[in-house]
């Protein structure tokens, strides 16, 4: 019961955005031209029981696509509303406005790979005791189903020391599997200039 109840808060905890498409039934390039003149961007879902072609005006794809947050897309078209999460976009190599986007629907049942957010908590011993804390990879690729998607994965810096790195490896995502390389350095703490200077004239008047 408890965990029913966590799984629930945490997807309560989702951010979403939700989407009010018009489905398409042109596909050529004049069509799509069409439809980008009038401020709309095609696009399509995916991975549920039928492929969906639909269009919705640019703006309302801004808060998903300009954001390093991980969000669910609530995509509706026809009266059906969809569940997704954006896998691919595509813009102008001129104007860089976006052109086309992909989603992939979330069904229960099915794994899904999704790029998700870390995020550090903690105040590490290394920048405790006066070096500075570099982060390396901002999120990871996880593949897992759709009930197990969470906003980010939380990485505890506490523990990490001057010099030390924390790994891929050393990450805590139950019930997802990590994609990337087990020993990639996702952050590490290293020396200040000003504590390298401090630690060189130590070590010289030590010498005298």
């Amino acid at each position: 019961m408890r965990s029913a109840l966590k799984r629930k808060r945490k997807k309560a905890h989702m951010k979403s955005v939700k989407i009010e498409g018009q489905s398409r039934s042109g596909y050529g390039k004049k069509d799509t031209r069409h439809l980008r003149s009038e401020g709309n961007v095609p696009a399509v879902i995916y991975g549920g029981e039928k492929t969906i072609h639909f269009s919705a005006p640019v703006i309302s794809f801004r808060p998903l696509v300009y954001t390093p947050d991980f969000q669910i897309a609530e995509i509706t078209v026809d009266g059906a509303t969809y569940r997704t999460i954006m896998k691919d976009l595509q813009f102008d190599v001129v104007t860089d406005e976006l052109n086309h986007i992909d989603f992939l629907e979330l069904v229960e049942d099915k794994k899904v790979v999704a790029e998700l957010p870390l995020k550090f908590v903690g105040q590490s011993k290394g920048v405790k005791d006066g070096g500075r804390l570099e982060i390396k990879v901002k999120s990871l690729s996880v593949r897992t189903y759709p009930k197990n998607l969470s906003e980010n994965i939380t990485v505890d810096i506490t523990n990490l020391e001057l010099n030390g790195n924390i790994r891929v490896e050393d990450v805590k995502a139950p019930e997802m599997e990590i994609m990337n390389s087990p020993r990639i350095p996702i952050a590490s703490v290293v020396m200040t200039r000003a504590l390298k200077q401090a630690e060189s004239e130590e070590a010289k008047s030590g010498k005298k």
